[in-house]
C-alpha cells in the first residue's frame, strides 16, 4: 500500500508517498480501508518537532483520524464493509495512523457511523467536530440562552463551533486576528478583529471557547461575565504553558476555567454528533480537498496557512 512514512523531522515539501506492507490484523484491532482523512495541527507539530521524542514509535505513519470501511473485522463486532470513523487513542503517535491506504486500528477508537454524508464531508467531522462538541457541551455546558465568544474562530474547529452554536440558537461573537478574514465569520452575530485585548470591547459573554490559547486566556477570563465559563481548547497562539500560574490571582472571582482534551471519543458521542448534523441539515465546512497523491501540497498549504478551514485528503 501507499503511505506517508516518516523517521525524522520532515518539511511538507519533502513528504512523499512510500510503498509499505498492508498491516496484518491482530486481536483487538481492525483493518480499515481509508477513504479520506482530515489534516490537523497536531500532525504538523509531530512532523516538524515532536517526532524527535523518544516516546514516538518510528518509523511512523502520520494521521490522527480517518473515515473508511472495515476490510477485516478480526475478533470485533464490526462487519466487513461497515462504514466507520476513527480518531485519537494514539493514532499516528503510538501506532501507525491514517496517512495510508489501509490502517490497522484498535477497536476501542473505531466507531460505526450511520450517515448520508459523502466520504469528503464525513472526513471533516471526526476530530474537529468531536473537539468542538466536547468543548461546547461537556465543558461549557452550552445552552440556547448563552452568548458564546469564540476566540480564534477562523480555523476548522472555530467554524464547526459556530455551526453547532448557531444550530441550537446561541448568540455568537467570533474573533479573528486578520481583518481580511472577517468575511469568513460573517454568519455570526458579531465578528471582531482581535488585537489581543477584548476586555471592555465585548459584553454579556456567558461562555467562551478559547482557541488562541495561553497567549490570550487571561484577557478572555476577564472579558466574560461573572458566572461565565471559559474552555481552553486551542493553541493557535503557539504558547503552550503558563509560567508561574497562580489560579487564585489569575482566574477572576466567580469565573470558571476548564479545558478539553480530545483523546477519549465514544460511540455514544459520535452517534450524537452525526445525528445532530443530520437533524439540523448541516454540511460540515471544508476549506480544501486534495488527492492522496498531492499530500505534499496539502501539507505545504496547511503549514503556510493557505487554506481557511478543514483540509481533507481523499484516497
Amino acid at each position: 500500500m501507499k503511505a506517508v512514512v516518516l523517521n525524522k523531522i520532515t518539511k511538507a515539501e519533502n513528504v512523499m508517498l512510500s510503498e509499505t506492507e498492508i498491516p496484518k490484523v491482530k486481536n483487538g484491532w481492525v483493518l480499515v480501508k481509508v477513504k479520506a482523512f482530515g489534516l490537523n495541527h497536531s500532525e504538523q507539530i509531530l512532523r516538524l518537532k515532536e517526532i524527535q521524542a523518544d516516546y514516538i514509535s518510528k518509523p511512523i505513519i502520520l494521521g490522527i483520524e480517518c473515515v473508511g470501511e472495515i476490510v477485516d473485522s478480526s475478533d470485533s463486532d464490526f462487519s466487513v464493509g461497515q462504514k466507520v470513523v476513527a480518531l485519537m487513542g494514539g493514532m499516528g503517535r503510538s501506532f501507525n495512523g491514517s496517512y495510508a491506504e489501509y490502517a490497522l486500528l484498535p477497536t476501542h477508537h473505531v466507531f460505526a457511523v450511520d450517515t448520508n454524508l459523502d466520504w469528503v464531508s464525513m472526513a471533516a467531522v471526526p476530530e474537529t467536530w468531536f473537539t468542538a462538541w466536547g468543548s461546547l457541551f461537556d465543558c461549557l455546558q452550552l445552552k440556547k440562552k448563552d452568548t458564546l465568544l469564540i476566540r480564534g474562530a477562523t480555523c476548522a474547529l472555530g467554524y464547526s463551533a459556530i455551526q453547532i452554536a448557531k444550530a441550537i440558537g446561541c448568540k455568537v461573537i467570533a474573533t479573528t486576528h486578520r481583518e481580511n478574514k472577517l468575511p469568513l465569520i460573517s454568519d455570526v452575530d458579531t465578528a471582531i478583529v482581535d488585537d489581543g485585548q477584548l476586555l471592555g470591547k465585548v459584553h454579556g459573554i456567558t461562555k467562551a471557547l478559547e482557541l488562541v490559547g495561553v497567549k490570550t486566556i487571561s484577557d478572555t477570563l476577564n472579558a466574560v461575565e461573572k458566572g461565565g465559563i471559559v474552555c481552553n481548547t486551542g493553541v493557535l497562539g503557539n504558547v503552550y504553558a503558563l509560567n508561574n500560574f497562580d489560579p487564585i490571582k489569575f482566574i477572576p472571582n466567580g469565573v470558571y476555567l476548564t479545558g478539553f482534551f480530545s483523546n477519549y471519543p465514544t460511540q455514544t458521542v459520535m452517534n450524537d454528533i452525526f445525528s445532530f448534523i443530520d437533524e439540523h441539515k448541516i454540511t460540515p465546512l471544508i476549506g480544501a480537498k486534495y488527492n492522496f497523491s498531492d499530500i505534499s501540497t496539502a501539507l505545504y498549504d496547511m503549514d503556510n496557512h493557505r487554506v481557511d478551514g478543514k483540509i481533507v485528503v481523499t484516497i
